[in-house]
């Protein structure tokens, strides 16, 4: 089995759709296991040195933002007019996850299932797809894991739990969602959005970046979250869809490495192409 950009598929023509679409499965995860293809010494863009102080800074700008911003933020956003509440109360669901994981698994299981081409050129660009499509799913989903996991070990209450808005309230590991709230797991996954549609579609980033404000300030409209919180999930969710990027870049899935230490995307197929293979698909 033989696949552009670094993932395999093609399991038998006469294979029933699950098998067909197992195999490719188990053959996109043994891909993705697989070394990176690059020198050790060339995986980092910054020296330790570098990333401590960066580690600092931020962490001086949360405190800072904790202590001047969170309390009073809260309890401006419920001063808002009703309509501006109720609007972001609106759109504040759209920052879930699953509204990106579900389409996004279904499509790659229906790639993996779809019969093999005989056509060399309709392979790699159906590859191609597939490639990127788990880069889209992973940038997502591993930041959102991250996040999901790490909240309820810190266990920071949420704004009112205590009946004020108090930024100093945690019980760590107390794994309840009223005690979840720092970092913000929707803001988490609009930022993440953000990167990984934004790194495959660079046209669409205005759109995107908007999008992922929106949910961000809704989460502190609503009085979910603190600044601080959005502001966390938003570095996580860059952080992560980013660090994806360089898992699939150091092994050459839909990104190369270039001299100057950064991930550049691969020519994606293009439509003709993408119409070609839907075609060979159709055909009898």
């Amino acid at each position: 089995m033989t696949m552009a950009n670094g993932v395999d598929r093609g399991p038998r023509g006469d294979a029933p759709a699950w098998r067909r679409c197992a195999d490719n499965v188990v053959a996109a995860v043994t891909v993705l296991a697989r070394p990176a293809r690059i020198r050790p010494a060339e995986r980092w863009l910054l020296p330790t040195r570098h990333l401590l102080i960066a580690a600092l800074v931020t962490l001086v700008f949360f405190v800072v933002v904790m202590v001047v911003f969170d309390a009073r933020a809260s309890a401006a956003a419920g001063r808002m007019p009703r309509w501006l509440i109720d609007f972001f109360d609106n759109i504040t669901d759209y920052g879930k996850s699953g509204y990106f994981l579900w389409p996004l698994g279904l499509l790659f299981l229906g790639l993996a299932a779809l019969p093999p081409l005989t056509n060399r050129i309709s392979q790699r660009v159906l590859a191609a797809i597939m490639v990127r499509v788990g880069f889209l799913f992973l940038a997502i989903a591993v930041p959102g894991l991250f996040v999901t996991i790490v909240k309820r070990m810190i266990g920071r209450a949420r704004p009112f739990v205590t009946g004020s808005a108090d930024p100093y309230v945690f019980s760590p590991f107390i794994w309840r969602a009223d005690y979840a709230s720092f970092p913000s797991g929707h803001s988490t996954t609009a930022f993440a959005v953000l990167v990984a549609f934004g790194t495959l579609f660079p046209r669409a980033r205005t759109v995107l970046l908007i999008y992922a404000f929106l949910i961000a300030v809704s989460r502190v409209v609503v009085t979910a979250h603190y600044p601080t919180d959005v502001a966390g999930g938003a570095l996580v969710g860059i952080g992560g869809a980013l660090l994806v990027r360089r898992y699939f870049a150091l092994r050459r899935l839909g990104f190369s490495v270039g001299p100057d230490g950064v991930p550049h995307q691969y020519p994606g197929p293009s439509v003709r192409r993408i119409k070609s293979v839907a075609r060979d698909l159709l055909a009898p």
